[in-house]
């Protein structure tokens, strides 16, 4: 079983730690990070974050219970409050604590955020057609596919296709 937790400078060295080499940065974190990870990128990262009141943008650690060890990362962006939506980014695993269930555990639970204490009607988010185990894992969760946008971001002289998903109150609460 995992919590989430605001993500705090404390836990730097495990996301850089993980954060894999210049396609797996640009995969998991979009082109708001360049390779390599670095602490300074972090810190503006966190700037403005995690304020209920005025922040647009929380940021977490999951946390196993019994450990106390972080084991994830995730990200609830684009905090909307006008139009009730918000955006799930930046989830990243510790990759020894893939296959664990903690994915859809950190899903699960950004989710419970989203809805019940931010009370947002639409969660939406953003993953490669390649990465079948995310596209699994937030159907399983109720996600659903709107569309696809075709050649939408470069790595070098491949283009990938990104799938974008949503999931709304309703949806959820069923």
């Amino acid at each position: 079983m995992i919590t989430l937790e605001y993500f705090v400078p404390a836990d730097f060295d495990s996301l850089i730690a993980w954060s894999g080499d210049a396609k797996f940065l640009l995969q998991w974190s979009g082109p708001e990070f360049t390779h390599p990870l670095t602490t300074d990128q972090l810190i503006h990262y966190l700037e403005g974050a995690n304020d209920k009141e005025t922040s647009s943008r929380f940021i977490y650690k999951a946390v196993e219970q019994q450990t106390n060890e972080m084991v994830g990362h995730i990200c609830l962006g684009n905090v909307d409050r006008a139009n009730r939506s918000a955006r799930v980014g930046k989830v990243l695993l510790n990759p020894d604590r893939r296959g664990k269930g903690y994915g859809k555990q950190m899903i699960d639970h950004i989710l419970e955020i989203g809805f019940h204490d931010f009370k947002l009607h639409r969660i939406s988010l953003g993953v490669f057609d390649f990465n079948t185990s995310a596209i699994q894992c937030y159907e399983k969760v109720g996600f659903v596919r709107e569309g696809l946008l075709r050649d939408a971001r470069r790595y070098k002289e491949d283009y990938w296709n990104l799938i974008e998903m949503s999931i709304l109150e309703e949806e959820w609460k069923e």
